[in-house]
């Protein structure tokens, strides 16, 4: 299992708490279906809203393993992406998309296995005629993104690292996922979370 798929199997809430140097995106972005998990490294794209030929410039220039993130500006007034575009995706590799906005052909994406995170649904369609931007630096709510950084995406939240950090990122999260595994037996075996976390204080209630 490379690096990468390891931080997946962990999950954003685990290499969250574990790794100093993640950064979680503070937006609401929700997974198209529940479930779906991406992780990758990023390929940034900066969109107009109402304009999706940014992003068929980056499905073009992506490899294999790479992240669509896509700052759309928080438009939810159109569906820039849908079924088409994310079976483009697939075929070439990447791992799936968030973007700042919204996309269409919600149901038939999630049977793709494509996974997507936005800010929700809209049909309304989109002009083809301004380049945007792909592959230059970015920013989702607070946290400032580049290509190549890498992208963890689940329902709990979207975390992002740079490429340096993975490792240890990792190594973070598995010794937080064993010392969970340890808490969860004592747990199974009659102690309270007070006692386990050492918050019994003896006053009575």
């Amino acid at each position: 299992m490379t690096p990468v798929a390891r931080l997946a199997a962990l999950g954003t809430a685990t290499v969250g708490e574990a790794a100093s140097s993640a950064r979680i995106v503070d937006l609401p972005l929700r997974p198209l279906a529940p479930g779906m998990v991406a992780a990758g490294t990023a390929l940034t794209v900066r969109c107009h809203p109402g304009d999706n030929l940014a992003l068929h410039r980056a499905i073009a220039a992506a490899v294999p393993g790479d992240i669509l993130v896509v700052d759309y500006g928080g438009s939810t007034a159109s569906g820039p992406f849908g079924e088409i575009m994310a079976l483009a995706c697939q075929l070439r590799g990447i791992a799936g998309m968030v973007i700042d906005g919204s996309v269409r052909d919600s149901v038939s994406i999630a049977a793709l296995g494509f996974p997507v995170f936005c800010r929700g649904l809209d049909i309304r369609g989109t002009s083809k005629l301004d380049p945007g931007r792909v592959g230059e630096t970015i920013t989702l709510g607070s946290v400032e993104i580049r290509r190549g950084d890498v992208v963890v995406a689940d329902t709990d939240a979207v975390i992002v690292l740079p490429p340096e950090a993975v490792a240890d990122a990792v190594s973070a999260g598995e010794v937080r996922v064993a010392r969970e595994a340890a808490m969860m037996e004592r747990l199974r075996s009659g102690e309270t979370t007070l006692q386990i976390l050492g918050l019994e204080t003896g006053e009575q209630q």
